[in-house]
């Protein structure tokens, strides 16, 4: 009978241990995680005025937000979080006057942009 004790004793702190995320136990291998549009300088650069906006969802991609409320801004937000648990985030919104594209803001800039 002791045995049986001893053996759900240690089933039992083996889980407690294993389950609780408090703990960093080393050589646990993490991964970067990254969400939402990649987006880069050559991709921006691509971008010109009066675009329409079927060449800008070309280039850049479909946005990860467009505004129901604005339909003329789209926002492009990409979110990376690295294996020790930093979080960097860049944006890059995109304007539209109608179906022309006329202004950008963001993280990144058009090099070629008047």
């Amino acid at each position: 009978m002791p045995s049986v004790v001893r053996i759900l004793l240690i089933a039992g702190l083996v889980s407690l241990v294993t389950g609780c995320s408090l703990f960093k136990f080393p050589g646990v291998h993490r991964i970067q995680v990254q969400q939402g549009n990649i987006i880069t300088q050559e991709m921006v650069n691509k971008l010109q005025p009066g675009m329409t906006r079927r060449q800008v969802r070309f280039v850049l991609g479909t946005p990860l937000v467009e505004d129901t409320f604005n339909p003329n801004r789209w926002d492009y937000i990409n979110r990376v979080r690295s294996p020790k648990g930093e979080e960097t985030q860049q944006r890059f919104t995109v304007y539209f006057n109608g179906d022309q594209l006329i202004e950008t803001s963001g993280d990144w800039q058009p090099a070629n942009w008047p």
